[in-house]
Formats: C-alpha cells, sequence, structure tokens
C-alpha cells in the first residue's frame, strides 16, 4: 500500500492508498475551491433539496443512451421534453420533438445544425450554392456558438455593441441577414448583464426582411437561463414558439432549471423543423432508438432529478424560486445603486441577474479591486470588460439563484460597503496588481 503522506499526484502509483485514505486526501484538497453558495459568478445550481440529492446519487449509474435497458428512464426524458413543450408554447401533436443534452453548449449545437441542414436544403431545392453559410448574433452569445460556426464551417456575423445597447437589436439582426444566413441566435438572458434579447421585435424585422427581398432566416433562441425563468415571472413576455418564426430553443436544466450539472434540453417547434438526416437510429443492446446528439454514453441522473424538480415544484414552485430570486436580485441592485460610487449597467428586470460598474470619477481602484477584496471574504463576483464596441466598459455581475437569501444578501452588502469605504479612503490610486482583462464567468 502506497504512502498516504507522499502519494504520486501525477502518474498512477503502483499500489493505491485505499479508498478510505484516498477519500480523506482528496476531500481535503477540495477545501480549497471556493465555496458554491457564495459563487455569486456561475448560474450554475449549487443546491439543491435533500430529496434531489439522494435521487441524484441513486440514478447516477444508468446511461441515458441505453434506453433498452432503462426504458422508464427514458419514459421520464420524454415526459420532461412534453413538460417543456407545452411550457413554451409548442404547437400541439402527438409527440414533442427534442431530447436531453448534457448541457446547453450541447443543446445549442444541435439548435444550429438543424438550421444549417435546413438551410442547405432549401438552397439545394433553388439550385443554389451551399458553399459559404452564416449564422447572425450580437457579440454577447456564450462562446458556444463561436465554436459551433468554427466546428461545422459557419461564417459568425456578431452585431457589435454600440453605447448602452448590449445585446442584439432587430434592425442590426436584419441588416446582417442573407440569403446564406442559416438563422439568427437571439439570447433569452445574456450572460454579460442579465437582460433579454427581443426576440418578438427581432422577428417583426425578419419578417420585414422577407416581404421586401424574399429572404426567410427563422430564429433559434439561446434560452439557457431565461427558458426557465421568463416563463414563471415574466408570463406575458412573448419569445417562444408562440413566433411562428421561432424554430428551436435550447435551455440548461443545471442553471434555473434547479438541477445540478450537466442538463440541457433542446427543442423544436415540430418535426419538420428537426431534418430527419440528422437523427441516427442507432442498433444497441439489443434496441432500436432514434439519437440526436453530440455525445453517447452519460448519466441519466441528472434527468430523473430535472423531472423530480418539476413534479415537486410545479408552475407555482418554480414560480416562488424564480420570484424570490429576482426579489433579491433587485434588492441587491438597488442596495448597491444607493452606496455611492457604483452605477448599474442593468438592474435584474430580466434574469435574476445584473452589473454594475464604478462611476466616471472613481480613480483610485477598479473594479477589478472590488473583486479581489470581496474573493477575500469568500464572494466570488466577476469583474470583466465587455467586448467590441464596449471595451471601455468594466463591470462586475451578481447572478442570484436558489439558496440565495436575503440573510446573505445583507451579509454580502454589509462586506461590499466595508471594502468600498476602505477603498475610498485610499490617497491615492492602487498599483495594479494583476492585468485588468476579463475574469468572466458563464
Amino acid at each position: 500500500m502506497a504512502s498516504i503522506d507522499d502519494p504520486p499526484l501525477r502518474r498512477l502509483a503502483e499500489d493505491g492508498i485505499g479508498h478510505e485514505a484516498a477519500y480523506e486526501l482528496i476531500s481535503s484538497e477540495l477545501l480549497l475551491d471556493g465555496s458554491a453558495r457564495l459563487n455569486l459568478a456561475t448560474f450554475v445550481t449549487t443546491w439543491m433539496p435533500s430529496q434531489a440529492d439522494r435521487l441524484m446519487a441513486q440514478t447516477a449509474e444508468k446511461n441515458m443512451i441505453d434506453k433498452d435497458e432503462y426504458p422508464q428512464t427514458a419514459e421520464i426524458e420524454s415526459r420532461c421534453v412534453e413538460i417543456l413543450a407545452d411550457l413554451w408554447h409548442a404547437p400541439p401533436s402527438d409527440q414533442a420533438t427534442g431530447c436531453s443534452t448534457t448541457g446547453s453548449s450541447e443543446a445549442a449545437m444541435l439548435g444550429g445544425l438543424a438550421l444549417k441542414w435546413r438551410w442547405r436544403e432549401r438552397m439545394r431545392a433553388a439550385g443554389a450554392p451551399t458553399e459559404r453559410p452564416n449564422l447572425v448574433a450580437g457579440i454577447n452569445v456564450q462562446v458556444c456558438w463561436e465554436k459551433f460556426c468554427r466546428y461545422w464551417d459557419v461564417e459568425p456575423r456578431l452585431v457589435a455593441m454600440e453605447g448602452e445597447r448590449y445585446t442584439l437589436g432587430a434592425a442590426e439582426a436584419a441588416a446582417l441577414c442573407d440569403e446564406n444566413t442559416i438563422g439568427v441566435a437571439a439570447i433569452l438572458g445574456s450572460t454579460f448583464d442579465g437582460s433579454y434579447e427581443p426576440v418578438a421585435e427581432i422577428a417583426q424585422a425578419l419578417d420585414a426582411l422577407q416581404r421586401d427581398k424574399g429572404i426567410d432566416v427563422p430564429i433559434h433562441v439561446d434560452a439557457a437561463s431565461g427558458g426557465f425563468v421568463a416563463p414563471f415571472i415574466q408570463p406575458e413576455l412573448v419569445w417562444d414558439f408562440r413566433i411562428p418564426r421561432v424554430q428551436s430553443i435550447n435551455a440548461s436544466g443545471h442553471k434555473y432549471g434547479l438541477v445540478y450539472p450537466g442538463v440541457g434540453w433542446a427543442l423544436w417547434r415540430d418535426r419538420d423543423a428537426l431534418p430527419a438526416d440528422l437523427i441516427f437510429d442507432v442498433n444497441y443492446l439489443g434496441g432500436h432508438m432514434p439519437t440526436f446528439a453530440l455525445n453517447f454514453s452519460r448519466p441519466g441522473s441528472e434527468v430523473v432529478t430535472q423531472y423530480l424538480m418539476f413534479t415537486s415544484l410545479g408552475h407555482s414552485g418554480y414560480r416562488a424560486v424564480q420570484q424570490r430570486s429576482s426579489d433579491i436580485a433587485r434588492y441587491l441592485a438597488a442596495q448597491i445603486a444607493a452606496i455611492g460610487p457604483y452605477d448599474l449597467v442593468s438592474d435584474a428586470s430580466d434574469l435574476p441577474v445584473f452589473a454594475f460598474t464604478l462611476k466616471p470619477e472613481v480613480t483610485n481602484y477598479t473594479v477589478f479591486d472590488v473583486s479581489d477584496r470581496l474573493r477575500e471574504r469568500g464572494w466570488l463576483v466577476p469583474a470583466y470588460t465587455f467586448p467590441a464596441n464596449r471595451e471601455d466598459l468594466s463591470v462586475l455581475r451578481i447572478v442570484v439563484r436558489a439558496g440565495m437569501s436575503h440573510e446573505m444578501a445583507d451579509l454580502l452588502l454589509r462586506d461590499l460597503r466595508a471594502h468600498t469605504a476602505a477603498l475610498e479612503a485610499l490617497d491615492g490610486p492602487l498599483p495594479a496588481s494583476r492585468p485588468q482583462v476579463s475574469a468572466f464567468a458563464h
């Protein structure tokens, strides 16, 4: 048995140290990680009820792809898809079109692939070339869209920020579309400031484009976070399949879907929106099954836990959880704006997320210094710069999720006020302790 005092860390030891010793070793190391509950940088769920923890542990060995051996897990996945199709107002059908994924990044790529395949089919039917597809989005899109464009040879046409417009505008989106545009990716909840992009307005601009120039451009809604928020606390907002031009939607179950990572969802408005040749019929372990995913084997526990959250909370439960997060986020935003040196960039009126910056007259310290001071107390509040054309804007961002209480919010405000007062008392500028570049977490 290898010694627990000096085990090799980067190669496999000849002899192991045993299960209990290995557990103690690794759990001790993990104490050096930040506290997940104090992580105000991430959108990803960091708290679940104990029953969800227990059910996830009990189902961790189930392979989601093995639908023949685990038919009830497959049935639960199907129920979740039906629930989301209803929540997002998909047209009535005998079976909703969608699937679970490892997260919203995979789901977004599946939506992008369907857009590209449908565009290519249209172009071939018209006898037009198919060599130069493009995708239109705002520069604030999550990096998965840049990956999609690079991996599948699609030109990204990203609309830069201008002034106080930090997301994709309707006119700007339509202006970049042409006959080679496979679609517009609209974001329901920008990771930069938590704001929703105007999906209905973008659709109207694309309707006008089709009417004036005959160019028909579909919309994919990246609702990674907003897909589990807007239906519950902003039900009057029209962003989903109620808009005919919206062909597909992705969302993260492991963000405001209230499940630990990783689970995402990809849905299409109907079967016609998902090209048949993207669906594989796999003969695996004695059963035939259709599959459309980038990954193959993956745990079924997150999907099962998603269904637990759906059934345990219901519509009213999700509304209560998201409204509480929204109320706390708005409270924090208002209190921070009242401290003095800070200006709000957003106020949590969309997602329970907001960004704030320092007023122009503050020159002795930066948002990066504020972020560092808060980290001393365990709070993880990211500081980062915005992209083109607003690289001049550096902000802090706070994400409020389930598990954040008003008491915790007041503790954060107490620490922020104390650190801000100390920074305000400086006689001169702080030296740059580290490069002031984006420390950004999605």
